[in-house]
């Protein structure tokens, strides 16, 4: 049998930040190509969800203004970071600029923008949303996707950017 919560169950967001911040992920940024060029955005919440059907979950805070037109396009492409790119992370986490600027880029298989020198990228399509308090969780099936096992993943951890130790041996 389960015990119940210690105190009084009202969790600081800052401790809830500072805790959670201890667990390292991966970084992603979401790209769709729109009628007025590509869109994307940052996202460190991503997630591998089902098999069957092949199915990732991505998390965009309620506040993104680039969650919306993405959604009304109903595809879009999750690039996963390498190490070296921690600057397309901080490009593609602002506001009011032109993200794609510079950066080179090619269209997936089903016309995503598939960002140059990424780990892994995988093409969806939306399959559902669920309220996520400020973000909102978002189910995608995998349509298309590859990798690249000769690059390492950027890591986020405890607030900082991160690389992995290298091999040894």
């Amino acid at each position: 049998m389960s015990q119940p919560p210690a105190g009084d169950g009202v969790i600081d967001p800052g401790t809830m930040r500072d805790v959670l911040g201890h667990f390292a992920s991966g970084v992603t940024v979401v790209t769709a190509r729109g009628e007025g060029g590509p869109l994307g955005f940052t996202c460190q919440s991503f997630s591998s969800l089902s098999l069957d059907p092949p199915l990732v979950v991505v998390a965009p805070a309620r506040t993104s203004r680039t969650w919306p037109q993405l959604r009304a396009l109903g595809r879009f492409c999750v690039n996963v970071l390498a190490e070296d790119q921690t600057e397309l992370s901080v490009t593609f986490a602002r506001s009011g600029t032109d993200k794609f600027a510079g950066v080179p880029w090619r269209p997936g298989r089903l016309g995503q923008p598939v960002l140059e020198g990424v780990v892994a990228w995988i093409d969806c399509e939306l399959w559902a949303e669920y309220d996520g308090g400020d973000h909102t969780l978002v189910a995608a099936r995998v349509l298309d996707l590859g990798a690249d096992p000769g690059r390492r993943p950027l890591l986020f951890h405890r607030g900082a950017y991160g690389l992995l130790e290298a091999p040894r041996g």
